[in-house]
């Protein structure tokens, strides 16, 4: 398998628009005489075009230097990631590994032909004064069919793809391309061919104004966990990230929100949700504690370094992140995974059972919001609200997981509110920021503590050890104490007066 970050960008002219000179644009010295090429693509989707519409292209091509199965992951126009394999003649299907990273787009369904789009491409290089290729320029010549209504389309477009340049050569080349007429097209080909079906799904989905954030919310989120999906089957620490967020965000959505559907299938959902974090969480918390653990050993003078901690540190994490990312690879490969997604995609897409207006979702922000800041008082004066008699420790988790709650909550009324509310956003993401340092300190010195001991029983020495953990408690500390200023910024009636609205 071959994998690739495709940058490129897209535009369309009218008839009888010619290239112009690109030499100049973004350190362009010398552009390469025109090659022709001839493409044949075939697209492949769910019957109800679930890969098209999360973002995904499937496709299996001939003509061209890497012809073969072709997975595009990302919206057109921006960085797409592009996984390529090779494709015999009589292959009909996929290969099983590349099945892998669309499960969740398909859902697990099965694909079958949706479009065929052919090209005549006259290709171009871009050069810089030592030869080496900036950036191609395609010309294309295009015919696109759905397979299924049979609706056909033609057009020509200028497709222009980096190699080694950079963002600077793509707005130089498109100053130069707008010069000379073209405009920049949003869609890619097999959503242009698709188009008709894909604006039918679309209309389809509309959903109530009053609660449209919150679905369009959740939407958001559903489609950033779909994203990641092939990454994170790979282990890729910020897809990884991406995915568990996108899981709380809706977890969270699902329970402030809740009086938008049927309680037994959202509570379902939840759960589900829940269960997809569990596979996630151990995979990123041992990348997380192997990076911290040894920028923490690294600060310290090598003098005081004592002992072969770092090697401890990475032999322990290795294995974990292994043994985590063997679990997680099981669970995305799951029916139990695809049918969660289905059964997400059946809630947030259905009609909600509960008619709401733009005040009931700001009372339902107020409340999630109001609920953190209970706990954190509650807290800070030693109580834990959810395990009685537990220490402060527990009962600063609790209120940092009420404020993650109560961010994601504001974050639905962002794009109404506007500066209000990106103001209270930014005061929460302070205050968990903190609490979350906290909790992180207190899971570090409870590692270190596990690691001392094993290293004490294999005759090492254990200074470091202990170092290490005086320096997390006093951290510990220091972010308490900022807490409590945190925490008055974030009730601020300047931050805080639209949700008396």
């Amino acid at each position: 398998m071959a994998r690739i970050v495709e940058r490129e960008r897209k535009y369309s002219g009218d008839e009888g628009f010619r290239l112009p000179d690109l030499t100049g644009c973004g350190g362009v010295a010398t552009v390469s005489d025109a090659t022709a090429l001839d493409l044949d693509a075939v697209y492949l989707d769910t019957p109800d075009l679930r890969l098209a519409r999360s973002g995904y292209a499937l496709r299996r091509r001939t003509g061209g230097h890497d012809a073969g199965w072709h997975l595009k992951v990302g919206a057109a126009g921006g960085p797409r990631t592009e996984y390529q394999f090779p494709a015999g003649a009589a292959d009909a299907d996929p290969p099983a590994e590349l099945v892998g990273l669309f499960r969740a787009a398909s859902r697990g369904t099965p694909v079958g032909p949706a479009a065929r789009v052919t090209t005549h491409r006259v290709e171009r290089r871009l050069l810089d004064d030592r030869g080496r290729v900036l950036a191609e320029v395609a010309e294309d010549t295009v015919e696109g069919r759905d397979l299924v209504s049979d609706e056909r389309q033609a057009w020509h477009e200028i497709e222009v793809e980096l190699v080694d340049g950079d963002e600077q050569l793509l707005d130089a080349v498109e100053a130069r391309l707008r010069e000379a007429g073209a405009r920049p097209v949003p869609v890619s080909k097999s959503h242009r061919a698709l188009g008709t079906r894909l604006a039918a799904a679309a209309e389809a989905a509309t959903t109530d104004r009053a609660v449209a954030p919150v679905v369009d919310y959740a939407h958001t989120q559903r489609d950033v966990l779909i994203g990641n999906h092939p990454e994170a089957r790979r282990g890729d620490e910020d897809a990884v990230h991406d995915m568990r967020v996108a899981v709380r965000r809706l977890r969270a959505t699902l329970r402030t929100f809740r009086g938008l559907w049927d309680r037994r299938d959202s509570e379902g959902v939840r759960t589900e949700l829940r269960w997809l974090g569990t596979q996630l969480g151990p995979v990123r918390d041992a990348q997380v504690m192997a990076a911290r653990l040894t920028d923490a050993v690294h600060a310290e003078p090598a003098e005081l370094v004592l002992g072969p901690i770092v090697a401890r540190i990475t032999e322990r994490f290795a294995a974990d992140i292994a043994t985590a990312l063997d679990e997680l690879g099981r669970a995305l490969d799951s029916d139990r995974y695809t049918d969660l997604l289905a059964r997400l995609d059946r809630l947030i897409e259905g009609p909600t059972t509960s008619t709401a207006d733009a005040r009931w979702v700001t009372r339902r922000v107020r409340r999630a919001v109001t609920r953190a800041d209970d706990r954190l008082d509650l807290a800070l004066a030693g109580r834990c609200p959810t395990r009685p008699g537990e220490e402060e420790d527990v009962a600063l988790h609790e209120a940092r997981k009420a404020y993650k709650t109560a961010r994601y909550a504001v974050e639905v009324r962002q794009p109404a509110v506007g500066k209000p509310a990106d103001a209270l956003v930014d005061r929460l993401k302070d205050l968990q920021e903190l609490l979350g340092a906290h909790q992180d300190s207190v899971i570090t010195r409870d590692v270190l503590r596990r690691q001392a001991l094993r290293a004490y029983a294999d005759g090492e020495n254990t200074f470091t050890y202990g170092l290490l953990h005086a320096r997390q408690a006093t951290a510990a500390d220091r972010d308490v104490r900022d807490v409590a200023a945190a925490r008055d910024r974030a009730r601020r009636g300047t931050v805080r007066r639209w949700l008396k609205g």
